[in-house]
C-alpha cells in the first residue's frame, strides 16, 4: 500500500512562493502518475497539475500554468509543486494523489477518479 504526505504548506503574501513535498512510503512512487488537487472552502475539489512516472510529461491546469512547476525525484520518492506569485484564490487544501500507472496520462490528468492513493492534505493560505 502506498502512503502519501504533503508538506510545505502554510501562510504565504500574495506573490509570495511556496514549495509543496509529497513524500511516498509503503511502495516506489517510481511507476505512479502523480497529481496535485486543491479543494478551497465551499468549491469542488479541482486538479492543478500532474506529472508522468519518469517525470518526462507533464500538465498544468489554466490556473497554475506559467506559476507553477511539477516535478519529482524518483530516487527519493518524493513529488513537489513548486508555486510562485500566489495569489488569493490559490488559498486552499492541497493534496497529492497517485495513480497505478501513466495509462491515458493528458486525458485523465484531472480525473480524480484514476487516483487511487491520497494524501491527507495540506493547507495554502494566500494572505496579507
Amino acid at each position: 500500500q502506498l502512503q502519501l504526505v504533503e508538506s510545505g504548506g502554510g501562510l504565504v503574501q500574495p506573490g509570495g512562493s511556496l514549495r509543496l513535498s509529497c513524500v511516498a512510503s509503503g511502495r516506489t512512487l517510481e511507476y505512479h502518475t502523480v497529481g496535485w488537487f486543491r479543494q478551497a472552502p465551499g468549491k469542488e475539489r479541482e486538479g492543478v497539475s500532474c506529472i508522468s512516472s519518469s517525470g518526462g510529461g507533464t500538465n498544468y491546469a489554466d490556473s497554475a500554468e506559467g506559476r507553477f512547476t511539477i516535478s519529482r525525484d524518483n530516487r527519493k520518492n518524493t513529488a513537489y509543486l513548486q508555486m510562485n506569485n500566489l495569489e488569493a484564490e490559490d488559498t486552499a487544501v492541497y493534496y497529492c494523489a497517485a495513480a497505478e500507472s501513466d495509462y491515458n496520462f493528458h486525458k485523465a490528468c484531472y480525473d480524480s477518479d484514476r487516483y487511487r492513493y491520497w494524501g491527507q492534505g495540506i493547507q495554502v493560505t494566500v494572505s496579507e
